[in-house]
């Protein structure tokens, strides 16, 4: 080994390497190339340019990829993902604090969400108010589809304050059939 190299994995950066390529990104984060270029336009991430025109990204980024990957997972749209990033220090690395910042905003709806997913584990083999009225339990829980008359989709599988990436949901504080 030459003076000043340091040993390293095969194919991992050194420890001390502080920027990553896009490569190294999508290796390290188990996201496509294709899908960190889409969060970069869309705003969600940033990278610097090198003199050759390639991306650098801070290592910083792989959390935030998590992150986006990981509300993407339990449903959250790009665009509350967004606003969230958006809350975060552009300039460095997000500390534990700024982190903590975002889960205590997020905590109400990630609550309202784990409901939802709880009410559909729970009740998608009865009615669910969605008007097809396939279901024994249909003619009793939702005669002649009454709930369309409080709004679109499964009426009694929806929970306040989550909303799909249509706008499609209760919005908080709306009334439960």
């Amino acid at each position: 080994m030459a003076a000043g190299e340091s040993s390293t994995a095969a194919g991992s950066p050194p420890w001390d390497h502080t920027e990553l390529t896009v490569g190294e990104v999508a290796r390290r984060s188990g996201v496509a190339v294709s899908a960190l270029h889409f969060y970069e336009r869309q705003g969600l991430i940033t990278s610097r340019r090198t003199g050759g025109n390639q991306r650098r990204y801070r290592r910083d980024v792989l959390r935030r990829v998590a992150f986006i990957r990981t509300s993407r997972r339990v449903g959250i749209p790009l665009v509350r993902i967004g606003e969230a990033l958006a809350a975060l220090p552009a300039d460095r690395a997000p500390s534990r604090k700024d982190w903590a910042r975002l889960s205590r905003a997020w905590r109400e709806d990630l609550d309202a969400r784990i409901e939802q997913m709880e009410r559909l584990r729970d009740t998608l083999t009865d009615c669910i108010g969605c008007g097809c009225l396939s279901l024994k339990t249909c003619t009793l829980n939702n005669p002649h589809d009454e709930l369309s008359g409080t709004g679109a989709g499964p009426r009694r599988l929806l929970v306040d304050g989550v909303e799909d990436d249509d706008g499609v949901g209760r919005p908080a504080g709306s009334p439960a059939p």
